[in-house]
């Protein structure tokens, strides 16, 4: 009878993802892995196979994580104030490892490479953007938004806003509570 894993591999998931989103695919060894997963070589491919099996799993998990805050958020708040709130939520968020999107970094840090974890990092970020269109036709729905507007052309400009301001908010000389106060003023006016 093979022995029950000593460690929590979602738990692992989630450190992985967090060391990943710092530092980036190249930027994270597999000795970087081992050491702060606290995994021997073994134990490691025994519970992910590889590197990129791993990567794979934290983009899932934070797409996944990232749809489920948002649409929490649209059940407690509404679907046009939680497009409004959203903006302001990601640069305050303290506890990520990284202001700019995983999902982002992963696509412009491989897509060059003809690397698998661009498309996939690219059917994430096309999964978040119908998840902003779907809260624009609810917007829409309830009167909020008025109906000549797109909600997947809003939804295409609104997720173009939140990547470039969570990669303004990486830098130190930028006020990014502003731009995200700018994108939610630019939704109450559609």
């Amino acid at each position: 009878m093979p022995r029950k894993p000593a460690y929590d591999r979602d738990a692992l998931i989630a450190k992985a993802r967090d060391i990943f989103w710092r530092q980036g695919w190249a930027g994270t060894s597999l000795k970087d892995l081992e050491r702060e997963l606290k995994l021997k070589p073994g134990s490691f491919y025994a519970a992910f196979g590889s590197k990129d099996a791993l990567y794979a799993l934290t983009l899932e998990r934070y797409t996944q994580e990232g749809v489920a805050r948002l649409k929490a958020l649209a059940e407690r708040l509404g679907p046009k104030e939680a497009l409004k709130a959203q903006p302001r939520l990601v640069i305050e968020a303290v506890e990520n490892p990284a202001k700019a999107c995983m999902l982002a970094k992963t696509y412009a840090e491989l897509q060059a490479k003809d690397h698998a974890l661009a498309d996939q990092a690219a059917r994430h970020m096309a999964e978040m953007k119908a998840c902003f269109a779907d809260l624009f036709r609810s917007a829409q729905a309830a009167g909020e938004i008025r109906p000549e507007h797109d909600p997947d052309r809003l939804a295409a400009r609104y997720q173009s806003d939140i990547l470039g301001l969570r990669l303004s908010a990486e830098r130190k000389d930028v006020d990014a509570r502003e731009i995200a106060a700018d994108i939610a003023s630019d939704i109450d006016r559609l």
